[in-house]
């Protein structure tokens, strides 16, 4: 007595879904956006920022971080740029009236450095800047 049909068995396609090879793509991809992840956080560029009083700020501005690091190197938004790429990077976001540019100027950077770069900021059309800080 058979209790089912040995072509079908030996023979036949299978059914079911081997989830073992997905689980270990999906192993991989979580470690992956683990390691990954602190080098997306604001602070992973090594900036000092100065310590000064805090302020209110407006939150309805759609704000764009820039960063100059200790070398006098900016980078916008986590992307390294040269002085002309940042120009252009400016220029198409200035026309929104709600832009705002906040720089990050590490402690050591020369004031000179920043001041090229606020005015490449005002050549491009920005006219809302700010300055991050740390709160003391």
């Amino acid at each position: 007595m058979s209790f089912g049909n040995s072509s079908q068995e030996s023979g036949g396609m299978m059914s079911e879904i081997n989830v073992t090879p997905l689980v270990d793509v999906m192993l991989v991809l979580l470690v992956v956006f683990i390691i990954t992840a602190p080098l997306l956080a604001p602070q992973s560029l090594k900036i000092n920022l100065p310590k000064t009083a805090s302020v209110a700020h407006d939150d309805k501005l759609q704000k764009i971080s820039l960063a100059i690091d200790a070398k006098g190197e900016v980078s916008l938004e986590s992307a390294h740029l040269s002085d002309d790429g940042l120009a252009e990077m400016l220029k198409e976001r200035a026309a929104d009236p709600q832009f705002q540019l906040q720089i990050q100027a590490d402690e050591a950077v020369n004031y000179g450095r920043v001041a090229q770069v606020m005015a490449i900021a005002q050549k491009a059309g920005v006219s809302k800047l700010s300055f991050l800080t740390i709160s003391k």
